[in-house]
């Protein structure tokens, strides 16, 4: 498809959108309360005005188009999550549209955080299974005897030191712990996207090292029915935090035409919906894992049946959720 056909395909619904949204700013600027606004058909011409946008810069179709669409998409953004009427449905729309549509549109982001992550993982599994005292390189003693333990079979709760509080506090440490591994995948990506490859790549080494460890001293079953269920949740999310962090350090080593401020805006802009959905994942992750993955009464079998049901729903999830929409 020619610029031209692309911008006379759509151009009608940009017009749409440009005069909800000039309806909208121009009631806040005079300070009246704006006359009824279609909040749905906004939303839809926003999700839209976003897949647009990607597809614009994938073909690098000419820049007045782009940044016909960076604007309108900017100022949607604003319009709909900063209005206090929009602000529940705006909440859901996130979860149930903008989320899995924004991980589809930097797909390639997001493959490149996911190989950084998964190959050490694979790589020091193999080499610390073949070689245990390899450990030692990445944890001290007493931090192995400590993972020994927790993934006992005879351990009161998997994964749990037998210091650690209850299911609660537990829940509270993982959200946080969590939520510390994710920010720092996302926020070093400042660093000319350097610091999300580091954390992903040191992050999926040492994932891949105790589970290599513990596969060689015999405790697979317990870790592997531990880790599985919400790893379905945290391992995405600290996947697509490394993703949107390496897509801030691209906007500022690659910024066009614009300057490397305007370029690191807009990448931010586009990514807080991923981290939006990335923190919703992180509270899902951390019940399981509080609740559900450390309970040693349930079943093996049964932890790795619904294991299967979550990674199946993640990636049904993000491969098909906000399609039909608007």
């Amino acid at each position: 498809m020619t610029p031209l056909s692309f911008e006379a395909l759509y151009k009608d619904e940009w017009q749409e959108l440009e005069d909800l949204l000039d309806k909208v700013l121009r009631g806040k600027k005079d300070r009246a309360r704006p006359g009824p606004v279609p909040a749905e058909r906004l939303a839809a011409l926003y999700r839209r005005a976003c897949e647009q946008l990607a597809l614009a810069r994938a073909r690098s179709y000419p820049a007045y188009l782009q940044d016909r669409l960076d604007r309108l998409t900017a100022d949607a953004h604003q319009v709909i999550y900063q209005q206090r009427e929009l602000g529940l449905t705006a909440l859901w729309r996130i979860v149930a549209w903008d989320f899995p549509r924004a991980v589809r549109a930097d797909a390639g982001y997001v493959w490149l955080a996911v190989a950084l992550f998964a190959v050490p993982t694979v790589v020091l599994g193999l080499l610390v299974y073949f070689e245990p005292n390899l450990i030692l390189s990445l944890v001290d003693v007493g931090t192995a005897a400590q993972y020994e333990q927790m993934y006992s079979t005879t351990a009161e709760s998997i994964g749990r030191t037998r210091d650690a509080g209850d299911d609660w506090t537990m829940f509270a440490f993982y959200i946080r712990n969590n939520v510390g591994v994710a920010f720092q995948c996302f926020a070093s990506g400042l660093a000319a996207g350097l610091g999300s490859i580091f954390f992903l790549v040191y992050n999926g080494a040492l994932a891949g090292g105790i589970a290599g460890y513990l596969t060689e001293r015999g405790l697979a079953p317990t870790f592997y029915s531990f880790v599985v269920t919400h790893g379905a949740f945290e391992l995405t999310a600290i996947a697509l935090s490394g993703a949107a962090g390496l897509k801030l350090g691209h906007s500022l080593l690659a910024p066009g035409r614009r300057t490397r401020g305007e370029s690191l805006v807009a990448a931010a802009r586009e990514s807080v919906v991923i981290v939006y959905g990335v923190a919703v994942m992180l509270v899902i992750a951390a019940a399981f894992e509080a609740f559900w993955s450390s309970s040693p009464w349930v079943p093996h079998g049964v932890k790795y049946g619904v294991a299967a049901v979550c990674w199946f729903a993640v990636f049904a999830y993000f491969m098909r959720q906000g399609r039909d929409a608007g």
